[in-house]
Formats: structure tokens, sequence, C-alpha cells
């Protein structure tokens, strides 16, 4: 089937009308929506869900059970861990890295290169940026390239981040600052921000201690 038959099957979806299909491949063992667009060697894992007129370029690793909203774009040079959530109007950039489990608020951005000029390229200038597990972008929030998200930080929403946020960490404003901890359930905890101290997730039961600025979950009561 060539390009304008298969583009004149997928008009009709974009509409909410009904529609056949016809770039649909039975075996596949995700869902993907007729205007999304996948490029070959993309790897998407099972049981995600990819939305609306979403575009993943060929590079891109995807893992299980993630879910991109609508006109989501995935870069080449991105990998994304198993069950993350990224919502609508977010683009994930080459050199971005999310671990199991992140949630990217609505429009919240990703920037790849820290002094970008029109005129000048500096494709080979593109700064990494790891999320690691478990960590909340809050909507409209940007995350300023080459740094660091800690496990189960949490991003407010509209904060800009330019350095590294600890593990557990409530940060939020321009420039994002930090202003508590955050439980793995995504309750703030009564902790000081520096010093020692404990506290117990109210919904989970887990129990937290900070010492020497560093907050670690240890087991359960």
């Amino acid at each position: 089937m060539d390009c304008g038959l298969r583009a004149f099957w997928r008009w009709p979806a974009v509409f909410g009308c009904m529609y056949l299909d016809a770039n649909q491949d039975p075996d596949l063992n995700y869902y993907q929506h007729p205007s999304a667009i996948i490029d070959d060697g993309a790897q998407v894992g099972d049981d995600s869900r990819v939305w609306h007129f979403v575009h993943i370029c060929s590079g891109a690793q995807i893992g299980r059970g993630v879910s991109l909203g609508q006109n989501v774009f995935v870069g080449n040079k991105v990998v994304i861990g198993d069950h993350c959530k990224i919502q609508n109007n977010v683009s994930v950039y080459d050199n971005v890295t999310l671990e199991e489990g992140v949630f990217c608020g609505p429009s919240m951005v990703f920037t790849n290169v820290y002094n970008p000029r029109s005129l000048i390229e500096r494709k080979s200038e593109y700064r990494d940026t790891l999320v690691k597990k478990g960590a909340t972008l809050g909507a409209n929030c940007t995350i300023v390239c080459g740094v660091t998200i800690g496990a189960y930080a949490f991003v407010g929403a509209g904060a800009v981040v330019n350095k590294d946020v600890p593990a557990y960490a409530l940060v939020v404003g321009v420039p994002a600052r930090q202003i508590g901890w955050m439980s793995e359930f995504g309750e703030q905890l009564d902790l000081p921000l520096s010093g020692e101290g404990s506290a117990v997730c109210e919904h989970s039961g887990s129990i937290y201690v900070l010492s020497s600025n560093v907050l670690k979950k240890e087991n359960k009561r």
C-alpha cells in the first residue's frame, strides 16, 4: 500500500470518525493511535499507549506500560523507562533519560543545549539529563539540561530547575529551590530541610530518615 493510500485511511481517525486503520499491526503489543507516527527502528514496550499526534523517532527506547499523551515528541537518543506517564504537549529531546515511573506533567519542558543560538550549530554540545525512578515533573516546569533529578523528587508546577535535585526533595519557583521533602506516595513529610529527623508516611507507613541532609526510606514500622 503506497503512502497516499495510507494517509487516506488515517484522516478520518484524526477527526474522531469511524475509520479503518491500515497501519495498525494486529501483532503489536501496545496501542498506537492512527494519527501517531512511530519511525522504523523505535522500540516501544508491551502495554504502552501512544496517543494522538505523537511522534517517536527511530532511535528511541520506550519501556513497558508507558503512556504518551497527545502531541508528545520523543527524540532519537532518548530512553524512557517502564510505567512512565508523559502528559500532553511534552517534547523529550535527545540525551534525556527517564527511569522507571517518571511523571511528566502537561507542557513541561526539557532542553538539551545550555546556550542555544539559531546561527551556531551545537549538536555536539548536548548535555545529558537524567530523571531517576519515581520522580514527578509538574505541569509547565522547565528542566535545564545537564542536571539529575533524584529518585522520587517532586518538581512543582512552573518551576525552573537549573541544578541537581536530591532524592525525595520538593522544589518550586524560578529558579527552583527546595522547600521540603516528599514521600514515595507523593505526600509532603514533616521534616526540616537540613539536619536530622524522621517522619512516617501516613498512607504507606514507611519511615523516612533525614541524616546529613540526605533522606532515605527505611522499612515500614
